[in-house]
């Protein structure tokens, strides 16, 4: 009992002309459907006249046409009885011992589908009427998520906490459809002949999935940007739809079972915005403004810590300011280029005073106008600490 292979590809135009009734996929159905019933049509020479409405229940002889990325799920009592996932057309026999209750190919997907089958197959004998429903193998856009306040994650390449709000969406998939039936379909879609779609936010189901991509974010940030393999950096995250995808659909496999226990799987993500809190936006600006002034990041991030405390002294007295507080022109530049240095010596030897040394106006000059360039300094401090240093 089950359904015989009438015709598959491109034949299946040919042999289709031949069947006045057939049930198939609803014309104008939305994208993001990832269930919903099959209906009855009928088919010219012109070809595509829907003439009976939403009927899905088949009977011994019923045909029908499964189009190119949609397998036909069959049911009775709410259990499943049958599957087709090759394109074409079929017949159910409910009468013929001898046919098969499984077409999904040779592939991958194939396989996965007959384990399954041999799982939930339906124990007795199903009668001859059942209901015929489709499932959406294409990529199902438009699954938004979004968070109310900032959520957190450790980032190696920042070396600190950082915390963002975000949103945006993503696809998903149907890997291993008779699992996503028989867990995710609650009995009523089916009893009730409704449509199953993942956007719809009074299905209970999208709530609980948005719930858990949500709780999922945070160790997907951290996954993408700490794996050392990828070398990714937290600036990325944005431009990266696939990259990011990967590691929030293994996060979310991990902690819910998404693709073993459901069978879905997330294709890709589209983060529409990422909103960092303000210990992270000065972060991210300490390293852009590390890696201006020099190649070295390490060297670099040092002397602008001592540049940033240089810049609000002289925010609080200008260029007096920073004489003010005991760093006079010549000892500045040696101040920025020697801070490594000192702070690798032994804390006695950093509190001793440092021998006079020979000033080297250009390299000093030059120094300081790194700071100017990188906006630590301001072009007015920049000439009147140049016209001491030159002794103009």
């Amino acid at each position: 009992m089950g359904f015989i292979k009438a015709f598959t590809g491109a034949l299946g135009g040919v042999f289709a002309d031949q069947w006045l009734d057939f049930l198939t996929v609803p014309s104008g159905i939305a994208p993001t459907a990832a269930f919903f019933p099959a209906v009855n049509a009928g088919r010219n020479a012109g070809r595509g006249s829907n003439t009976r409405g939403s009927e899905n229940v088949i009977s011994n002889g019923s045909k029908i046409v499964v189009p190119n990325g949609y397998g036909l799920v069959t049911f009775q009592d709410g259990r499943v009885t049958g599957f087709v996932s090759e394109p074409g057309g079929f017949e159910f026999r409910g009468e013929d011992p001898s046919s098969q209750s499984v077409f999904a190919g040779d592939g991958v997907f194939g396989q996965v589908v007959r384990n399954t089958w041999e799982r939930i197959k339906f124990g007795g004998r199903p009668s001859g009427m059942q209901q015929a429903f489709f499932v959406n193998l294409k990529e199902l856009p438009d699954n938004r998520f979004g968070t109310q306040s900032e959520i957190y994650w450790d980032d190696s390449y920042l070396g600190a906490q950082v915390g963002a709000v975000t949103r945006g969406t993503y696809t998903l998939r149907i890997a291993d459809p008779l699992l996503f039936v028989s867990t995710l379909v609650p009995g009523a879609f089916i009893a009730n002949n409704q449509i199953f779609d993942f956007t719809d936010f009074d299905n209970p189901v999208s709530d609980q999935l948005f719930n858990e991509v949500v709780a999922s974010l945070g160790p997907a940030f951290s996954r993408y940007t700490n794996d050392p393999e990828r070398g990714n950096r937290i600036t990325r995250l944005q431009q990266d739809s696939v990259g990011f995808a990967k590691s929030l659909s293994e996060v979310v496999e991990e902690n819910y079972q998404w693709h073993s226990g459901r069978g879905i799987v997330i294709e890709r993500v589209a983060l529409v915005a990422i909103e960092y809190d303000e210990d992270t936006r000065a972060l991210l600006s300490d390293v852009k403004k590390a890696d201006a002034l020099r190649g070295e990041r390490g060297n670099s991030f040092m002397q602008q810590s001592v540049a940033r405390g240089v810049q609000a002294a002289g925010e609080n007295g200008g260029g007096q300011g920073l004489i003010g507080m005991g760093v006079g022109v010549p000892m500045m530049g040696g101040m920025v280029s020697g801070y490594q240095q000192q702070a690798q010596q032994p804390q006695e030897a950093v509190q001793q005073p440092a021998a006079p040394q020979a000033e080297d106006p250009v390299a000093k000059l030059k120094q300081m106008k790194e700071l100017l360039d990188a906006g630590v300094v301001t072009q007015e401090e920049f000439d009147t600490l140049k016209q001491r240093l030159l002794g103009l």
